[in-house]
Formats: C-alpha cells, sequence, structure tokens
C-alpha cells in the first residue's frame, strides 16, 4: 500500500489536552477544533493554539468555521498558522477562495433516499479549490449530528478528495470505507461523537473523548485499508 492509498483520519471536537495526546498516539493524521459558538464542543481561536502546539510535525490542526465574518477567520488562522480552514455552513465558493487558506468545504448529504439527488460531482467542481469534499449527514442546524447517510447513493465518479463523515465509529466505518474509497482519488475519514466518552447513562458526552474508542476506530481503518489493498 503506498501513501496516496492510506486512509487518512481525522479526530474532530477536541477539547482537552489529553484528547488531543490520545488521537496523536493512536496515529490520527489531523485533530479538529469547533470554532463554533453554537456547539457544544465550541473552543476559542486563542483554546485551538493552546490544543495544536501539543502536536507533533505532520499533525494537521483543523479549524471549524460555520458562517463565521471573514476577518475572525483571518485572525484565527493566522494564530494558527499551519491550519486548514473546514467551512460547515453555507459559504459560496468566492467566500472560500477569497479568504487565501487552505480549506476543507463540507457537503451536507440528504438522509434516506434523498442522497442520490444530491449533485456531489457538481459540489465537488463548483468547489475545485478546496483541498477536499467533507461529507457529513444532512441534520437540523449545523455541524455534525452524529448521523449516517447512504453510502451507497453516493455517484461513482467524484473527480475529488473526499472525507467521509457522519456517524462513523469503530463498527461502521470499515463498510463506509470500501463503499467510498472506489468512487473518488483520495479518501480520508472523519469522527467526533463515535469516538465520545459516555456517562452511567450511556449519553454521549460532546467535546469528551475515549482514548479507547480513538484506538478502537483507528484499528478498524488500518483493517479496511488491509482489505481494500490485500492484493497489491
Amino acid at each position: 500500500m503506498n501513501s496516496a492509498q492510506r486512509t487518512r483520519i481525522k479526530i474532530c471536537g477536541l477539547t482537552r489536552e489529553e484528547d488531543v495526546d490520545a488521537a496523536v498516539a493512536a496515529g490520527a493524521d489531523a485533530v479538529g477544533f469547533v470554532l463554533y459558538k453554537a456547539s457544544p464542543r465550541y473552543v476559542t481561536p486563542q483554546r485551538a493554539v493552546e490544543l495544536a502546539r501539543r502536536l507533533p510535525p505532520f499533525v494537521t490542526p483543523v479549524l471549524l468555521f460555520v458562517n463565521e465574518k471573514a476577518t475572525n477567520i483571518i485572525a484565527a488562522q493566522a494564530i494558527n498558522k499551519l491550519a486548514i480552514a473546514q467551512f460547515h455552513g453555507d459559504e459560496s465558493p468566492s467566500q472560500c477562495n477569497q479568504l487565501g487558506v487552505p480549506y476543507l468545504r463540507a457537503a451536507r448529504i440528504p438522509q434516506g433516499d434523498g442522497a442520490a439527488a444530491f449533485d456531489l460531482v457538481k459540489y465537488a467542481h463548483d468547489y475545485s479549490q478546496a483541498k477536499a469534499i467533507l461529507l457529513d449527514a444532512h441534520v437540523e442546524g449545523y455541524g455534525g449530528g452524529g448521523k449516517t447517510f447512504n453510502w451507497s447513493l453516493l455517484p461513482t465518479n467524484v473527480n475529488a478528495h473526499l472525507v467521509l463523515s457522519g456517524g462513523l465509529n469503530a463498527a461502521n466505518v470499515i463498510e463506509g470505507i470500501l463503499q467510498v474509497r472506489p468512487r473518488c482519488k483520495t479518501l480520508a475519514v472523519d469522527v467526533s461523537s463515535g469516538v465520545e466518552a459516555t456517562d452511567a447513562q450511556g449519553k454521549t458526552i460532546k467535546g469528551i473523548k475515549d482514548a479507547h474508542k480513538i484506538h478502537q476506530f483507528i484499528q478498524a481503518v488500518r483493517a479496511a485499508d488491509a482489505q481494500l489493498y490485500s492484493t497489491i
């Protein structure tokens, strides 16, 4: 397996030092910080900088924005120069491009049969300057809702780097990779709620990660890669 084939991994919604360290120790390629105040996983730009300082070389910080003012985006990127931006709102191609920062653009894929009607080929073309198109399930509001969409209904010929997101966990990420990887140039995966801790009632504690779940998730991704490329 060459480096272009390996599925990259982003752990998103980090708020604590120990969770950043756990993601790095498990082998994550990127970590995400949510700079959207309505999110329970929100951190300030300054807090994102503090957390990103713990990252070793070649692990990329990602700053998630939702319909944020351009001046605030530029300011946040200026104090975290190695970060990639991730736009999760209604940002147009021109709004994304004019900022002059490398970015990921989230596509909100309808759940159920509606996924078939989403023109991902056109969307990828419209946002052709994005580093990748991140695929998330369309939910009420913005940001990740921990829901999956029907991967099998995606087009088979997307000329873009894709990031599969939305309701992923160690139990389903292998199937997601097997379904989506053949449809695009390269594939990465992005997980947040699927690696979060739970309370005594089994309810997810948003913004607090579980190191064991992170390791399980990354092991599952590696198993998917081994299955995809076992004949190479």
